[in-house]
């Protein structure tokens, strides 16, 4: 009696490119919000999903969305996108899409009653930090943010300028 041999399932040649093809688009940057970063203390990040319309997406993946006002708010257990600005999508021009609309955010329940309770409690700030794809997928990040003082924002400004110099000191002595 011969012994079957244990065979390794093999898959096929199009699903493996696929699942490269996916490995290597795994995430993606569309926008940042470089201001949230000066103006405020980012305490905890959130991952959300954007609830879009067929030209926002196109637009988002064409990079020509504006974060620098953007910030959420909880609405009847909701939490919502404001001022994102998403600009409409050129080759639509009947069915665009309104690019100032309070946008729906994908979140768990835990996480809005969790961001909604810090934000009431603390006097936190939910900003919007940046927008990338994620297989395929637009997502925002969330920050959980405290405004920065005037005197907050003019030592970071001192200490960027001061490792800049030490950066450039070091530079210069290895010449």
């Amino acid at each position: 009696v011969a012994k079957k041999r244990a065979t390794t399932p093999t898959i096929p040649a199009n699903k493996k490119a696929d699942q490269q093809k996916l490995a290597t688009n795994d995430f993606r940057p569309v926008a940042t919000n470089r201001r949230a970063y000066f103006n405020y203390e980012i305490l905890d990040r959130y991952e959300a999903g954007i609830l879009l319309t067929g030209t926002e997406i196109k637009s988002i993946r064409a990079g020509k969305i504006d974060l620098a006002d953007a910030y959420a708010r909880v609405n009847g257990g909701e939490m919502w996108l404001h001022n994102a600005y998403i600009a409409p999508y050129d080759p639509a021009s009947l069915n665009n899409h309104d690019p100032k609309r309070n946008r729906k955010l994908l979140l768990h329940r835990g996480e809005i009653l969790q961001m909604a309770a810090a934000a009431a409690e603390r006097g936190l700030t939910i900003v919007a930090l940046r927008v990338y794809i994620k297989h395929h997928v637009a997502k925002v990040e969330l920050g959980m943010a405290r405004g920065k003082r005037q005197y907050d924002k003019r030592r970071a400004i001192i200490e960027r300028d001061m490792d800049r110099e030490a950066r450039r000191s070091i530079g210069a002595n290895r010449e």
